[in-house]
């Protein structure tokens, strides 16, 4: 292979690993990032699917609300609500 088109290759690939790389880590900033209204003790407000009641409530690493039960559907639809950041709110 010439020397030209080699250096061009991997600079190029390494140019794209690096945006990939980058890409990822917004992603996963983005993603643990959850801006969701907040109390004065830092606690997100939300309302329990569950319980139908108003909850402020601390956020595990995973952004699970503190009250979150695995396997049951209003927990479930709560968790997802709450990484998208669109959960009921008060």
């Amino acid at each position: 292979m010439d020397d030209r088109l080699e250096r061009f290759v991997r600079t190029t690939f390494r140019s794209a690993g690096r945006r990939y790389a980058e890409a990822r880590k917004a992603y996963r900033e983005g993603r643990d990032t959850v801006d969701l209204p907040r109390d004065d003790e830092g606690r997100v407000r939300i309302v329990c699917r569950r319980e139908a009641e108003r909850r402020a409530v601390e956020l595990d690493a995973e952004n699970r609300p503190a009250c979150y039960e695995a396997g049951h559907p209003d927990c479930e639809g709560c968790l997802e609500d709450v990484r998208e950041g669109i959960v009921e709110t008060w």
